[in-house]
């Protein structure tokens, strides 16, 4: 407790306050609050009795009451809740919150290690530090601080863009509403992860039993309920727990490696992993992975792997990323969980690409604390290869702890009576027949499809539930099964018809349906309004392009910048322009695959229809602009060769922080060829076509040496 002067304002009386002294109190009752918070919560050190806690606390609450002009943002009285404030806003990560490749054995930690060493072209004995941490299960969130300031808190959602819990994340006691320490940035985004220790956990479903409320199925779902709850007085009620690990959006760097920083956030407020560890290399991180899973019983709270990253930062900013992930980073997961039970059924479930997947119907078991009722089977030939029938007991694992997968049949328990033949028509009402695709050897493949395209009312559905899911259109309150529901009804049966649901909705009166009133109804009309304004990457991705994944639609969003010369090219191939196709190919990750399935959907009338009425409902925003202070910023270049100084990954990789185009060939568009030793056909190509050639020092005196 801090010593007080006479005429300090904590001696001073609340009725009896100047407003300059109560300002005054109040920065000094927020502190030392936050201070004891710190204290309790994360030292498990409190300095102060529970009665003189409380004694702080109420003297704020008077003081706030008396000035409430006054009110600070990092406030004790936020901390506790606020009133409700509606459906959750959005919020773009400055920086996106990627996700982890995964490891599921030393082979795998193994090839990540290999692949920085390549990528950094370093010697087999030089020296790679590795930093290693538990890896909570639990749900990620991003802190926003300006000047020190808790400014913002959002969720991962998308990687992209999260939900707004700023008022719930204040109530966290593990979260600091201010930064502490030295070399504090203007702007400093702090990343971790809530979670719910097993201790809490089972006090919360204690007291939700006596409450008759419901309990909760695992600390992970807990945890991430409470925070995202529109009351944030209940959050405040949860015994939530934050770790810090990482940042994203930052003005100045306190330190120059990982675990530099991680020491940097300790000191600046936050609760850190203390089994956090610096590694030595491969070995040292694998040991580390083993005493961990040894321990993992004992911690307390869940963890699902072990996390390694570069601890050099600016190794990490040389290796990048790699699609959603991170080049510098993995997480190894920790071996499946695995459970036996019984197969009730057997179900086909068809995708929005017609592919038939068979679904295992399970009695209920619990495999690593969640219950599981369906497992995949795959295809056709998975079936036959484990030998699986209705009514066979079956082992049963959830493979990285997430998908539920049948891993074998145990032959000494009573066997199902007759082998599972799988269909050879579309389960749905039309019956068409189903066909096994072929591989580019003309060879029979593994998945098997409805040929009915999109008169297949589960293609139809399918199709419509991955127009809306999180990386598409991410329209909050159109699920599955309210998908399902509008389509029976007839109210959906294309992308287009979710934006004049309002418009319809005098006809449709939707809030005379069970499970709708006038507030869902108005909620979900909102929440599609907010989406009438799309990235480019999301709205090519949203059109269930068969081979167009998340990877893809982000390559054809920067190659062409905006939907109409993306648009105008997928047209120009269904006419069959050699130029165009050229051009396509040589965007870097786009091959004939794509390009025959863009051609195949925009060649059919009922496509280009369906793209035309939507087109009509939404804005499609252009692709993000590349950086504009680079000189290589907006130019097509195409790398060739053996090259020496960097790896090729690694020079894409730089090419694309500094906004080029990255291309597999050579075209009259290309800017600039950088070849290596032994470049061939591709340097005759930009010779031929006059593009400029480039050695390796010349392109990198011409990127700025980054």
């Amino acid at each position: 407790m801090p010593v007080k002067s006479a005429d300090s304002a904590a001696s001073v009386d609340v009725d009896a306050l100047t407003s300059a002294q109560a300002r005054a109190e109040l920065k000094r009752l927020a502190a030392e609050i936050a201070a004891h918070d710190r204290r309790y919560y994360q030292d498990d050190a409190p300095a102060v009795s529970d009665a003189e806690y409380d004694g702080l606390r109420r003297r704020n609450a008077a003081v706030e009451a008396r000035f409430p002009d006054l009110v600070r943002k990092d406030s004790p009285s936020r901390r506790i809740g606020a009133m409700p404030a509606g459906r959750f806003a959005k919020v773009r990560h400055a920086v996106p919150m990627l996700s982890l490749a995964n490891a599921f054995g030393d082979e795998d930690v193994n090839d990540f290690v290999a692949r920085i060493r390549r990528f950094l072209k370093l010697e087999a004995d030089a020296e790679l530090a590795i930093v290693a941490e538990p890896k909570i299960d639990g749900l990620s969130l991003s802190l926003r601080y300006i000047d020190g300031e808790l400014v913002s808190g959002a969720t991962r959602g998308d990687g992209a863009e999260g939900e707004d819990v700023t008022a719930n994340v204040r109530t966290v006691k593990d979260i600091p509403q201010r930064l502490s320490g030295a070399h504090v940035p203007a702007v400093c985004e702090v990343r971790g992860e809530v979670y719910m220790s097993h201790a809490d956990f089972l006090a919360l479903n204690a007291r939700q039993e006596k409450a008759g409320k419901p309990t909760f199925a695992n600390p992970r779902n807990s945890a991430a309920g409470s925070l995202r709850q529109i009351d944030a007085t209940i959050t405040a009620s949860r015994p939530l727990r934050f770790f810090a690990y990482g940042w994203g959006e930052i003005s100045a760097l306190p330190r120059d490696t990982q675990s530099g920083m991680v020491k940097w956030l300790h000191g600046a407020g936050f609760a850190i992993n203390p089994l956090t560890r610096l590694c030595a290399g491969l070995d040292d991180v694998l040991a580390f992975y083993r005493e961990v899973e040894e321990k993992r019983a004992k911690l307390g709270y869940d963890i699902d792997g072990v996390v390694y990253k570069v601890d050099r930062l600016d190794w990490q900013e040389r290796l990048g990323f790699v699609s959603r992930s991170p080049r510098w980073a993995i997480a190894h997961k920790f071996a499946a969980e695995r459970a036996t039970t019984v197969i009730n059924a057997i179900e086909i479930q068809v995708g929005r690409t017609g592919a038939l997947t068979p679904v295992a119907k399970l009695a209920p078991v619990t495999v690593g604390g969640v219950v599981v009722q369906n497992a995949t089977l795959h295809n056709e030939d998975e079936i036959a290869r484990l030998g699986v029938r209705i009514g066979d007991t079956v082992v049963v694992q959830r493979a990285g702890d997430v998908i539920p997968q049948i891993v074998s049949v145990v032959e000494d328990k009573p066997r199902g009576k007759h082998a599972y033949h799988f269909p050879r028509t579309c389960p749905c009402y039309l019956r068409t027949p189903v066909v096994r695709e072929q591989t580019a050897a003309g060879e029979e493949g593994a998945i098997s499809r409805c040929s009915g395209e999109f008169a297949c009312p589960f293609q139809k559905t399918e199709h419509l539930n991955h127009f809306v899911s999180r990386r598409a259109f991410d329209i909050d309150g159109l699920g599955e099964k309210q998908i399902a529901f509008f389509f029976e009804q007839g109210w959906l049966t294309e992308p287009a018809d979710i934006f004049t649901l309002k418009a319809r909705n005098a006809e449709i009166r939707l809030e005379q349906h069970e499970g709708y009133g006038e507030t869902s109804v108005r909620n979900l009309f909102s929440a599609i309004e907010q989406r009438r304004d799309i990235e480019l990457e999301r709205f090519i991705y949203a059109l269930g392009i068969r081979h167009v994944g998340e990877t893809t639609a982000r390559m054809l969003a920067r190659g062409y910048g905006s939907w109409r010369s993306f648009h105008d090219a997928c047209l120009k191939l269904t006419q069959g322009d050699d130029e165009t196709r050229a051009e396509m190919d040589a965007l870097d990750q786009i091959g004939d695959t794509v390009i025959d399935a863009l051609a195949a959907y925009f060649g059919e009338a009922h496509n280009r229809r369906i793209v035309e009425r939507l087109t009509g409902e939404v804005r499609i925003r252009d692709a993000e602009a590349p950086p504009a202070d680079t000189a290589v910023a907006g130019k097509t270049v195409v790398f060739t060769g053996s090259l020496e100084k960097f790896t090729r990954d690694e020079a894409k990789a730089q090419a694309d922080r500094l906004g080029a185009k990255i291309a597999g060939s050579v075209s009259k568009k290309t800017d600039y060829v950088v070849a290596g030793a032994n470049a061939g056909s591709k340097l005759a190509k930009a010779r031929e076509l006059g593009v400029t050639v480039l050695t390796e020092d010349e392109w990198l005196a011409l990127a700025g040496g980054r």
